[in-house]
């Protein structure tokens, strides 16, 4: 197998699944994504129509009924599951964040061992697309920013979902036991730490208990429902579309559809919780099995309302069949709380895989992931984010308090949630898809209008104490990642501009010579991969390049470093290993740590390894697979090496594996090796591992104010935050019998006036 066919079966992509295993997957999704709008019959009818006030009519409860049932049917069942899980990215992730990567993808890195002689200037951050892509390079910000904010509306929900559920299920207690009203804030905050408690144990641990229990929850609010509809079976007059509708017109009150807009609360879910699962069991599930269970319940609580319009002072709890307090109740109580817990793991889950995202786009800081199943990539735990997440939910039911008053925060992050994924579907339909326009601008139209009488309603609670801080919250989420969005590319870009080429840094005749330098001839690169010791040449012109020689490769002539003075200076080679680590995101030129190495230490270690880590999409790669290692034939004991592993593997080099890769390729093409695999086998028992670390400081100049606001936000702000959230982190373990050390040093863009970061190397 070819080194690039490897690379395939490596790369990520959507997991497919058929027979018993794709109905397994069905029925644990009902685990992680279903309970979250599996639990809204608890709070939804008295969302509507207020607790404490009086009973509707018989046709505003089958108008209200009406407008609930085809919200379920044309938003999650049809927008969502029809349409909405076939945009998901090429590694199977969903979500708002997920719709902007596939419209502007992210380039592939660099081939790192051929950028080490030669590279091109590209921007690395928006390629230039041909066709339709090509289109909306100039609006890429503007949909970055709304696409962040429709992130940070679902990471709302993620704090939210929980509060809003668990407090609903807790009230229960207080319908049959009155006394114990005073405790429910208390109750709902120790099933809270309950459930974020058991997120270390990941997604597939937990959704094996889940699982059981919301098929079982949902069954019983379908079992309820049929009972309650065989009391008053008039009451699927709701499935007439015009009863919603004259609902709405009939009573003139269009807060009303805010309350509605509560039954649909976690469709995003299903979206967001795409990497988690696939989209086949997806829509089995919902489709086959939660959709008409829902249903049933609602239709079976208007029926209800409609016979007994006393139980408007607890829709739920007071249409449950038998007393109240009685077996069935307290049975329906159980399972509540235990469906409110798992309905907000699906936005735990789903928040965890929209974070995860947002770090590979460089929109937030580099949290620690920890992958917690084989069978998937997407099953993943972020420790910092969890208990961020339990300390916001527990503060919002402290300061809230009541499922009413988290009710009104609640909704117009769900609506603007739709509205965006609205529009981002809209326009990857002509763009990724390559359909008609009019396809996307019917869409957009169609859901843009149903998203947008939602969106409407849910805005006029946001003047709304807790609507209020709800939307603060949001907004103070976007400015943060945009903010590390503009930081990194600004990163970025200095390493693009500042990416140094090896003949740039290293001559082999002294500079101020007054001799011509040798003519350039073909540069060479020599690839070995452990598959049978198969060897690759790529051979390709360098008219640059004047480390190319023609005496006898295993000559080792003076090397010289090009001062800046344009002079050079003759660097010693001594017989240890540097290995140097490299951590810019294009993997272009040779790393920094290396030149600030030179100019620090004009000497050079006789074996020198730029290596680079590749994190792939399936679990474990084998040994022999590990390591992709070029040789640069033009300059002696260069080597460009490409660990790549699986995300459960150590992500740290092993000398011992790699030693065999450097001997066998020096082996197979040398004529006389053995002198070249002496130096290998000694250097390696002194080998240093060179790690970077950086100090981003901030261009002087320009406006003075803006010197300063900006001074302040990348240094103080971006700058710390990076040391404390780095992209690479070295397990100090992987390196047993090696020495680490950081260098530092100071590296200055060639354009200062174009530049706008410079690095600093810090111990």
């Amino acid at each position: 197998m070819s080194t690039l066919d490897k690379e395939a079966g490596y790369s990520r992509r959507p997991l497919k699944l058929s027979g018993f295993k794709l109905l397994g997957m069905a029925f644990s999704t009902l685990g992680i994504i279903y309970s979250d709008i599996g639990t809204s019959p608890l709070y939804v009818l008295n969302g509507i129509w207020s607790s404490s006030g009086d009973a509707p009519s018989e046709e505003d409860i089958v108008g209200g009924i009406s407008a609930i049932v085809w919200s379920l049917t044309l938003l999650p069942l049809l927008k969502y599951v029809c349409f909405a899980l076939e945009f998901g990215t090429g590694e199977g992730e969903g979500g708002p964040f997920a719709l902007y990567m596939t419209l502007f993808p992210k380039r592939d890195p660099t081939d790192e061992q051929r950028s080490l002689t030669t590279y091109t200037t590209m921007d690395s951050k928006a390629p230039r697309e041909k066709g339709r892509l090509g289109k909306l390079a100039n609006v890429r910000w503007p949909l970055l920013v709304w696409a962040i904010f429709g992130t940070a509306l679902t990471l709302s929900d993620g704090i939210l979902t929980p509060a809003v559920s668990v407090v609903s299920a807790v009230e229960g207690i207080a319908v049959a036991q009155p006394s114990v009203a005073n405790a429910i804030v208390g109750i709902s905050i120790a099933f809270l730490i309950f459930l974020f408690g058991l997120q270390p144990l990941g997604t597939q641990k937990i959704a094996f208990f889940f699982a059981p229990v919301t098929a079982t929850w949902l069954a019983l609010l379908g079992a309820t429902g049929i009972y309650n509809i065989v009391s008053y079976p008039a009451i699927w007059r709701a499935y007439d579309p015009s009863r919603a509708i004259l609902w709405f017109v009939r009573t003139g009150s269009y807060d009303n559809l805010a309350g509605v807009l509560l039954a649909i609360t976690g469709c995003e879910a299903m979206f967001a919780n795409l990497g988690q699962f696939n989209k086949a069991a997806i829509r089995i599930s919902f489709a086959g099995y939660a959709y008409p269970m829902l249903v049933l319940a609602y239709l079976g609580q208007g029926a209800r309302l409609i016979q007994d319009p006393t139980v408007i002072a607890n829709v739920f709890y007071l249409t449950i069949p038998g007393p109240t307090g009685g077996g069935l109740y307290w049975v329906m109580f159980i399972f509540a709380v235990l469906a409110t817990l798992i309905a907000s793991q699906a936005m735990i889950s789903g928040t965890f895989s929209l974070v995860h995202q947002l770090i590979g786009m460089n929109a937030f800081p580099a949290l620690r992931i920890k992958h917690t199943s084989r069978l998937t990539a997407g099953q993943i735990y972020i420790g910092a984010l969890n208990w961020l997440l339990m300390i916001g939910t527990i503060a919002v039911v402290g300061g809230f308090g009541s499922s009413s008053a988290l009710t009104l925060a609640y909704g117009f992050a769900v609506a603007t949630v739709l509205f965006v994924t609205t529009t981002l579907i809209s326009l990857s339909i002509p763009f990724v898809k390559h359909l008609p326009y009019i396809l996307g601008l019917a869409f957009f139209l169609f859901f843009g209008f149903l998203d947008g009488l939602f969106w409407g309603a849910s805005l006029k609670k946001v003047p709304s104490a807790p609507g209020f801080r709800s939307v603060w919250g949001v907004f103070c989420k976007t400015a943060f990642m945009v903010f590390w969005s503009w930081a990194r590319e600004l990163e970025d870009s200095f390493d693009d501009s500042n990416a140094e080429k090896l003949s740039r840094i290293i001559t082999r005749r002294a500079l101020d010579e007054k001799a011509p330098l040798r003519k350039p001839v073909v540069n060479e690169t020599e690839r070995v991969s452990n598959d049978d010791l198969h060897l690759s040449h790529s051979v390709e012109a360098d008219a640059e390049d004047e480390l190319s020689t023609q005496g006898s490769e295993h000559d080792i002539p003076p090397l010289y470093l090009r001062a800046a003075t344009g002079g050079s200076t003759v660097l010693t080679r001594i017989p240890v290993m540097a290995i140097f680590h490299r951590n810019d995101a294009a993997n272009r030129g040779v790393p920094h740590s290396f030149v600030s190495f030179l100019q620090r230490y004009p000497a050079l270690p006789e074996i020198v390894i730029f290596l680079s880590t590749r994190i792939v999409g399936v679990p474990h790669v084998p040994e022999e697979d590990r390591y992709i290692v070029n040789k640069v034939r033009s300059l002696q004991g260069f080597y460009g090496v490409t660990l790549r592993v699986g995300y459960l593997d150590s992500k740290t080099p092993s000398l011992p594996v790699l030693l065999p890769y450097l001997t066998s390729m020096e082996a197979r093409s040398s004529a006389s090796p053995a002198p070249v695999i002496d130096a290998l086998t000694a250097a390696g028992h002194n080998a240093t591992h060179f790690i970077p670390s950086y100090t981003v400081i901030s261009r002087r100049s320009g406006w003075v104010p803006w010197v300063w606001v900006r001074r302040i936000l990348i240094e103080e702000i971006y700058g710390r935050a990076r040391v404390i959230f780095p992209d690479y982190v070295a397990a100090p373990d992987a390196m047993q019998d090696d020495v680490s050390r950081h260098l530092s040093g100071q590296l200055v863009p060639k354009d200062r006036s174009a530049g706008r970061l410079r690095y600093i190397e810090v111990l």
